[in-house]
């Protein structure tokens, strides 16, 4: 008998709590003055992007690439000038809506190396504090 390891949308439960953690995170950008600019006027479809990525990624359901194919995460997000300001905002309001959803070990953990890791590598501008005269 071998041992499969749970991903994280099995130790969620299922979607609710992502559901949950999306809505936590977008009520954070929606009031960042560095990230808001970045996302459309209405938030409805980009909330709906990330949930179903969310779950497609961490182990549920496909649906994010049944709609708009392989996720291909950087060259999605090229157009917006990402630096290290950006990500560092993006990552302090998913990791507060981790713990406002109360997502508990060992989820925690992996959500957090993962959108740590990720969102590394979107950056693809430098910071302007970074830029030598």
């Amino acid at each position: 008998m071998s041992f499969k390891p749970q991903s994280v949308y099995q130790l969620l439960g299922g979607e609710e709590p992502l559901r949950l953690l999306v809505e936590a995170f977008y009520d954070k950008v929606e009031v960042d003055p560095i990230l808001r600019p970045m996302y459309p006027a209405d938030l409805v479809e980009s909330k709906r992007r990330l949930f179903l990525f969310l779950v497609q990624f961490f182990g549920g359901p496909t649906r994010y690439s049944e709609e708009r194919g392989h996720p291909r995460l950087r060259m999605r997000h090229f157009p917006f000038a990402i630096d290290r300001q950006a990500r560092d905002h993006w990552l302090e309001h998913m990791c507060a809506a981790i713990d406002e959803t109360g997502i508990e070990e060992p989820a925690r953990s992996m959500m957090r190396e993962y959108f740590d890791r990720s969102s590394a590598f979107l950056i693809n501008q430098s910071d302007s504090s970074e830029i030598e005269d």
